[in-house]
This record gives C-alpha cells, structure tokens and sequence, in this order.
C-alpha cells in the first residue's frame, strides 16, 4: 500500500467513525462531568404541577389480556419530585400536566421532568409536548443512538449518552431538563406562554408493530417488554425553571364576550354557551381529537364520557380555550 493511499485510507476511517460513533455524544448520568441533570432541591426550580390527566398504556403492548398499567396515580405526578411517589403511563401511555402560572422561556432550560429510575443505567424513556392553548401540541425533536438489532431486555441497561431530549435519561431525583427556546420556530406555539406539558411513553420495542421512532426515524430501544402494573416510563413531577407571572386559570373567560355554564356539567345534561353571533364551537378530548364543531349554543353531553375537555370559542374578537367538566 502506498504512502498517499494510506493517508487518504486513513482519513476516511477517521472521519467516518467520527461521524458515526464519536459525534453527537451527549450530556452523561447524574454527578459526572457534562451532565444536564438538574437535582430535585436544585435552587432553578419556582414551581411544580398543580394538575395531571392519564391516558394509561397496556402493561405490554404485544399482550393486551395484562391491561393496562394501573400503579399510581394521577396525584403522584403532583409536587416536588420524590415526595409523593410516582404514576407509571404503561406502553404508549400518557400524561397531560398544569400549573399554577404560564411557562416561559428564559436562558437555558426552562422545565425539567423527572422519571423513578433507581439507577443510571435503567432508564425507561418518554417524548416529551408542550402546548400554549391545550389543543395543540408540539414535541421536541428527540435523538437516539440506542442499539435497534438486539431489543435492550426487561431488566436492562441504556448508556446515558446515546440519549437526547428524552425524559428518563437520568436517575430519580433528578430532572431530564428542556428548553423551549428550541421550538420557537413552531406555528401556533407561544413558548412565552406554555399552559400545559404531555409526557408520552416510548415503547421501547425494536418489533415493528410496537415500536417508536425518533425525529430522525431510528428505532428507540428501551427495557421491554414490562409487563407488570408499573410498566412503561414513572412520571414523578414537572419542575418548572421559569414562568410568567399570568395565573392559569380553570375556565378562561370574559363574561362580556361568553359564558358556559354548567360547568361542571352532569353527562347527559347540556352544556349551554353564550358566546357572540358568528361564533364557532370546537370541543376537543385532552389528546386534541375534535369531537364536535357547531354553531349552536347547546353541547348534548349524553354521548361524552366522564372526563375533561377542552372547548375552542372563535368570536370576531379573538379564540378561547375553555375547560369543561363531565361528571
């Protein structure tokens, strides 16, 4: 072989390892140098979730005779990580967070979440959503560099490092940490005014029909199948980094422009709304599937089921979102 030959042999085996195994090597575990990891009484956090709505996943997605993930509940989402243990989402599985004021972006991370994980290694993963109206919501681009031929077991291990915007790269205690200045490019997102934040389960299967994809179409491999009532990602708590000072408030409203009332409401009772002439209905499920849209002043609630929605009022003077409650 010669000279020139070898160093140009040389410099394309450096640059394509550098390409493929060395780059992008992110943030590692809890405690060592580089890490993102925020810890949960970290001086960062002003505030935490005040509300969670569940949308359970099956305890294993290729066996749906288990049913779903049943351990926790909702109020274990709520508070300070670590103080009121933790709601597990179950494969594919969902939860949709409030709290007491808008979040903002501001320098660096601006929210952080936090998973149970009772090392550095077992790392069970979730997309991570924001929204500024509760209708609509827009997920950070996320990136994994996990093995997608041989399926990461029950019981196995993740390197922290092939991990990017997921929440549950890190430890209990504490927080995968975000930054909404990264989607300030996105179409009806406010990320000055943040309302609510969706946690969504990864199903860490490398089997086609289970399996989740990156933002870059790579198979995210994470221990699976879980097949007990604590499966898929544990949801502990939301830390909020910065806020506005805007209260949220349940039902939004300007009583000179609408109201709606009852609210909470009765199912199979109607829902009644004042609103101006011209005026537009969307009723929308949590999961922002709209379920009606009219112009009426009367919502029927009798094929509704019990739970929170969300109501979209478009007038000549602007859009409302409202939440209404079925009981």
């Amino acid at each position: 072989m010669n000279l020139g030959f070898f160093r140009f042999f040389s410099f394309f085996i450096l640059i394509f390892f550098s390409q493929n195994n060395f780059a992008q090597i992110y943030p590692p575990p809890a405690g060592q140098l580089g890490s993102s990891a925020i810890h949960k009484d970290s001086s960062v956090f002003v505030n935490w979730a005040t509300t969670c709505f569940l949308s359970r996943g099956l305890q294993d997605a290729s066996n749906s005779i288990l049913g779903l993930a049943s351990s926790g509940d909702s109020s274990m989402a709520l508070g300070k990580a670590q103080d009121n243990g933790a709601v597990s989402l179950g494969d594919g599985g969902s939860a949709i967070c409030t709290f007491p004021f808008l979040i903002a972006d501001g320098p660096g991370y601006d929210f952080a979440v936090f998973e149970n994980s009772f090392d550095d290694s077992f790392l069970e993963l979730a997309f991570v959503e924001v929204s500024s109206d509760g209708i609509n919501f827009y997920r950070f681009s996320s990136h994994s560099k996990t093995d997608t031929i041989i399926q990461t077991s029950t019981f196995g291990l993740t390197d922290a490092t092939k991990l990017n915007n997921l929440a549950g790269k890190y430890r209990g205690g504490f927080g995968t940490p975000f930054d909404l200045s990264e989607l300030s490019n996105k179409p009806g997102l406010n990320i000055q005014a943040i309302t609510h934040i969706k946690i969504k389960d990864v199903v860490g299967s490398l089997q086609k029909p289970y399996a989740t994809f990156d933002s870059f179409n790579n198979k995210i491999n994470d221990p699976w199948p879980t097949p007990f009532p604590s499966s898929g990602f544990d949801l502990d708590a939301i830390g909020v980094i910065h806020e506005s000072k805007i209260m949220l408030l349940t039902n939004q409203l300007l009583p000179q422009q609408f109201n709606v009332y009852p609210n909470p409401v009765e199912k199979g009772d109607f829902l009644k709304v004042n609103y101006e002439e011209g005026g537009v209905l969307h009723l929308f499920d949590l999961y922002g599937k709209e379920l009606l849209k009219n112009s009426y002043n009367l919502i029927n609630t009798s094929n509704l089921e019990q739970g929170i929605y969300l109501l979209k009022i478009e007038t000549l003077k602007g859009i409302k979102s409202v939440k209404v409650s079925v009981y």
